[in-house]
């Protein structure tokens, strides 16, 4: 992947989900590096988007108004993630949706905080909220920042995380394991548009999602995320062939999650240009096709 910056990144997070940057924050940075489009895709949530617009005017940045929906292919059986772009803040589509989903999140993560509490570790549950105090909830990225603080972990992916918080290979679960519930990827896919906004099935390579692009495109997504850190040049390849042949939008970001992240790519090191941008809203005002 060539490491220039793009001047549209349309997957960032900030502090009101997995991001431990304020929205001002992650601005300043997207700012710095020359992008001039960015769209604030906080999970299951638009709380932050009308704070990133107000900011991002000030700041010479144009917002994509936009949220990354936690859902589920129940056929194959494995997790997805759904962007939304251009999504009204604040519909009541999105709202009664994902509302489950974070209740659930904070729920399990207090439980978890719990169960390694019993298990020894050192850290408190108001220790690990007040890391999530401007979110919407506690992540488990938010409880690995406790147990770094305490000297458990020196990052927040790696031995300690997958030790606490997956099943071994030999199926037994780790001490703060608890399985999580999703919504349906078509709902998500629903109630985005219901929203007004265009469906984008965020890094497929990732969580292996391809299979599901045929069917989800009759369901009404309309994009896919081609340019994603986590893809190789096999899934960027393989994502936008699967475009081309069901003529979806094409589109890519840092997925930037700060010291969160599963990487440590900045905003604008992922996305597409311009020209791309257009196309994306040619789709939503119904003036064009993707390709």
């Amino acid at each position: 992947m060539n490491k220039q910056t793009y001047a549209v990144d349309l997957h960032c997070h900030t502090w009101k989900s997995d991001n431990n940057h304020s929205i001002d924050e992650v601005l300043r940075i997207a700012c710095e590096r020359g992008v001039t489009h960015l769209a604030i895709t906080d999970h299951d949530t638009t709380a932050g988007l009308d704070e990133a617009i107000r900011l991002g005017e000030e700041r010479g940045i144009e917002i994509v108004p936009g949220i990354e929906i936690s859902a589920y292919d129940f056929k194959r059986k494995r997790r997805s993630h759904i962007l939304g772009l251009y999504v009204t803040p604040g519909h009541a589509a999105l709202h009664d949706l994902c509302r489950p989903t974070v209740r659930l999140r904070d729920e399990l993560s207090r439980k978890m905080v719990e169960l390694l509490i019993s298990a020894g570790y050192r850290i408190s549950w108001a220790q690990v909220e007040a890391y999530a105090k401007e979110g919407t909830g506690v992540y488990k990225q938010h409880i690995m920042h406790a147990l770094i603080d305490e000297g458990y972990a020196d990052s927040i992916y790696g031995p300690v995380y997958d030790k606490l918080f997956k099943r071994a290979e030999n199926g037994k679960p780790g001490v703060a394991y608890l399985p999580m519930t999703y919504v349906d990827a078509v709902d998500a896919i629903a109630a985005i548009r219901e929203a007004g906004g265009i469906p984008i099935l965020a890094h497929p390579g990732q969580l292996g999602n391809f299979e599901a692009v045929e069917e989800w495109a009759k369901a009404g997504l309309q994009g896919i995320e081609a340019y994603h850190p986590s893809h190789s040049e096999e899934h960027t390849a393989r994502a936008i062939g699967l475009a081309e042949r069901f003529g979806l939008a094409i589109t890519g970001g840092s997925d930037y999650h700060g010291f969160y992240g599963n990487s440590s790519e900045l905003p604008g090191t992922y996305g597409i240009d311009l020209a791309g941008l257009e196309r994306i809203r040619g789709i939503r005002q119904g003036t064009g096709e993707a390709l």
